[in-house]
């Protein structure tokens, strides 16, 4: 068998690589507002009145002190005197005022406009 003589030969070798890249591409636009709409309501409510009564109660008798005002029930009553001159000086009580507190409601409707918000958005493909 006849020898082959020796030689040194190189196969190259090669090898690809994958290089992944990303851009950004619009592909559409979004375009968002608020719009105000006024809707109108009516808001009904009580409304609270407070009013004095006063009135005047004569009474006419002879006191050694000046009486406390004083409550009876819902009535505040506040005396009232006045010295008398006599042949000697006695304190009378004239009158008291009797003052009540009286509450009422009243129901009231009063026309308001309440403002609503809401989003409108629209896409437009670019």
């Amino acid at each position: 068998m006849p020898q082959i003589p020796e030689s040194t030969s190189s196969i190259p070798v090669f090898e690809e690589d994958a290089y992944v890249q990303k851009r950004s591409v619009v592909t559409g636009r979004v375009q968002v507002r608020t719009v105000t709409d006024h809707v109108p309501e009516l808001v009904q409510e009580g409304l609270y009145t407070e009013s004095v009564h006063i009135s005047r109660v004569p009474v006419d008798r002879e006191v050694d002190v000046p009486p406390e005002i004083r409550a009876e029930g819902d009535v505040l009553i506040v005396p009232v005197v006045e010295e008398v001159l006599i042949v000697e000086k006695r304190l009378v009580l004239k009158e008291e005022i009797h003052v009540r507190r009286v509450v009422s409601q009243e129901q009231t409707e009063v026309p308001i406009n309440l403002r609503k918000q809401r989003a409108l958005i629209q896409r437009s493909e670019s």
